[in-house]
């Protein structure tokens, strides 16, 4: 096990595991990942504390509410993280790539199938099926993340109005103002910050802001990268969050893809090993092929290595800090109403009447039957082949 304070401090303490057991291991999560972050972190604590013994039980779970507090895919930096403490920036650079990898390669090869100019009618019809079941998926992607941030906001009667404020302005955000909602996300943090501290001491605490704003105007590689770092940087809460910043980026500002494509992006995103933020690459190669898709996920992923490599020593020290524990009780249910409302433009970019029945059939197994999403995005894929092929539109 090993050795050193708890927490997560790490980054080398202990037997140093060589390189090669790391991208065996890390490389072997990332090619069976499938079914989210859940998954990723139940993989990632067998590994690590039951079959190595690598780190304890508390030192993990410590790793991961310090992943939670930081903005891009937590499981993909849990992943980092374990392999930082065990051999430093090396392990973090090699463990985190060979997590990210396979997912990336297969999502690449399933987007030039499915982004093809003239793909065959099943690819179609399955690219529309699951497309369809895309917007149940983001609402049991929030609704699984209510229980915690109601208890985090405590059983006072302002908190919990003040909770319910941020969510509805969360989701609203989500459904209307499209790459600007990260400002009201920071907004409602900052809001909580202020209440919180002003409460505690009589004064405001000083709060880093983060700096979000509409990807530039100008084309290209340029603008591509920006979009890209927006979703590595700035997607507090989870990958769906980043969903319409994506969005409308994509699909109303670039036009690198129609709704309909941008819908199998995010399908594609669910099916595959890896995080949602992996649709990011198919964006990418919707802008500009193999190179575009390269250059979304490094530009994408690269702050999560850095959060980890720079910040990994400091993590007790942030996740103590009053302001931080204040601005994520903010932040984090107007997350959960942007994940919410991202279902809304979602819902709204479905093209043909069957769509929605296989939607609303994806929210009954989702949310009723309490079902697996990866269950449910195949399925509804399905059920897009076989319309397409009784001969419903499925352009």
């Amino acid at each position: 096990m090993v050795s050193g304070a708890s927490g997560v401090s790490g980054g080398g303490d202990g037997p140093r595991v060589g390189l090669g057991t790391i991208l065996r291991e890390w490389g072997r999560i990332g090619c069976v990942g499938f079914g989210g972050p859940p998954t990723h972190i139940a993989l990632l604590r067998k590994l690590c504390v039951e079959r190595r013994g690598w780190v304890s039980a508390a030192e993990f779970e410590d790793g991961v509410a310090a992943t939670n507090l930081l903005p891009g895919p937590a499981s993909t930096q849990l992943a980092i993280l374990s392999a930082w403490r065990l051999r430093g920036t090396a392990g973090a650079v090699v463990g985190g790539l060979a997590f990210i990898v396979p997912g990336l390669v297969l999502i690449l090869a399933l987007a030039a199938l499915f982004l093809a100019g003239s793909p065959p009618l099943w690819v179609r019809g399955a690219a529309a099926g699951a497309g369809a079941a895309v917007a149940a998926v983001a609402v049991q992607a929030a609704t699984a993340l209510v229980p915690a941030s109601r208890r985090r906001a405590g059983d006072r009667r302002a908190a919990r109005v003040r909770w319910a404020c941020y969510v509805l302005a969360g989701g609203a955000a989500a459904a209307v103002v499209g790459p600007w909602m990260v400002l009201v996300l920071v907004a409602a943090g900052l809001l909580e910050v202020g209440v919180r501290t002003r409460g505690a001491s009589g004064r405001r605490a000083a709060w880093p802001v983060p700096l979000a704003v509409a990807a530039p105007a100008a084309g290209g590689t340029a603008a591509l990268a920006w979009v890209a770092f927006k979703v590595g940087a700035l997607s507090y809460g989870g990958g769906f969050v980043i969903i319409p910043m994506m969005q409308a980026d994509a699909v109303h500002t670039h036009q690198w893809m129609t709704d309909g494509q941008f819908l199998n992006a995010v399908a594609l995103g669910q099916v595959t090993p890896g995080p949602v933020v992996q649709t990011v690459a198919v964006v990418g190669y919707a802008a500009a092929g193999i190179p575009g898709g390269l250059l979304a996920a490094a530009v994408a992923f690269a702050p999560s290595f850095l959060f980890v490599v720079i910040g990994g020593p400091r993590f007790d020290r942030i996740r103590a800090h009053a302001g931080v524990q204040a601005f994520f009780t903010g932040a984090g249910p107007a997350v959960i109403g942007a994940i919410m409302g991202s279902a809304i433009p979602l819902a709204l970019a479905l093209q043909h009447l069957w769509q929605y029945g296989v939607l609303a059939g994806a929210a009954v197994w989702l949310l009723v039957a309490r079902r697996g999403v990866v269950a449910a995005l195949l399925m509804a894929g399905a059920l897009g082949v076989a319309a397409a092929l009784g001969g419903w539109p499925a352009g």
